[in-house]
This record gives structure tokens, C-alpha cells and sequence, in this order.
């Protein structure tokens, strides 16, 4: 592990780990993460997605929404994640949203890859331009693409502080 990675870190890791091979011994995807504010766990998850028929439930999102469950809120700017894989880009951009400062991961993404998995795909599909992409996003017509910018303009008016372009 790199100097950065203490042993409390470490643990918790081990934990990620610990969850995924649960997982796996009860049939399940060999994925488990955890998020962990100010020493404490404050959610845990495992890949659910076959039994919830769900695509988006990766360990790291159930770790999230259970975290965000617990505390109320859905940003956690002082949360650590640990991962027993290197995320997917749906995990990583997750993980982004929700503004975590520091990941930690034990099997890197071409071990996931190797196992059969296609996250390095899924970040080659999206470092691809638009066009170049195996999935086809279409722009709406002019007058769709007005009625859905009034609902966005709203929402932006309805805001207490000017919004800061993120572009």
C-alpha cells in the first residue's frame, strides 16, 4: 500500500473486502465498499444488482444511499470511501456527486476487467467522443429542448444564491 494509506485505513479496507467476499459466498458479485465520516461507518454496501434488479446498485451506491439514509444528507465532503475494487465510472461519478475527498481500493480496474467485468470498457466507451460512442444520444427538437431549459430555469430561479456555471 502507498505511504498515504494508514493503518486505520487499512481496516477499514479490509472491511470492503470482508463484505465483498459475504457477498460472494451468498451467490452474490464480488464487490463490497463502505464510507466511514469522522472514524464512524456510516454505510455500508454490496453489490445488489441481480437480486434487486437493479443496474445501478453497485456496493458503492448502496454504500451511499444507506450513509445518506443514516445521516440525512447526500453530500459527504468529509467521508472516506473503500472499495474492495477500483470503482466503475458510474461508482467514481457517484462518488463524485457526492463529493467524497478520498477513495481507497484494493483490486484495481484490469483485475476487475480480467475477472470478466467491463468497467475499463465502460471508461474507454466514455473517454470516446460523443459521436464515437456505441450509445446513441440524440438531442431533442428545438421546441422540446425550450419546454426542458424552462423547468432547469426555474429550478435556477428558485436557488437563494446565483448558481456558478460548472463549465
Amino acid at each position: 500500500m502507498s505511504g498515504r494509506i494508514s493503518q486505520e485505513d487499512e481496516g477499514y479496507l479490509k472491511r470492503a473486502i470482508q463484505i465483498s467476499a459475504e457477498s460472494l459466498s451468498r451467490g452474490g458479485t464480488p464487490f463490497g465498499a463502505l464510507i466511514v465520516v469522522n472514524g464512524v461507518i456510516v454505510g455500508e454496501g454490496e453489490s445488489s444488482v441481480v437480486e434487486k434488479w437493479d443496474p445501478t446498485a453497485h456496493a458503492e451506491v448502496m454504500a451511499l444511499r444507506e450513509a445518506g439514509a443514516k445521516l440525512k444528507r447526500h453530500l459527504f465532503e468529509d467521508g472516506v470511501m473503500y472499495a474492495s475494487s477500483e470503482p466503475c465510472p458510474m461508482c467514481l461519478a457517484a462518488c463524485l456527486w457526492a463529493r467524497i475527498p478520498r477513495l481507497i481500493y484494493g483490486a484495481s480496474s484490469l483485475d476487475v476487467a480480467r475477472s470478466g467485468f467491463e468497467d475499463v470498457q465502460f471508461y474507454r466507451e466514455l473517454a470516446q467522443p460523443t459521436e464515437r460512442r456505441t450509445l446513441i444520444a440524440e438531442a431533442a427538437s428545438n421546441a422540446l429542448h425550450g419546454q426542458a431549459l424552462e423547468v432547469l430555469t426555474a429550478w435556477v430561479d428558485r436557488l437563494p444564491e446565483p448558481v456558478q456555471p460548472k463549465l
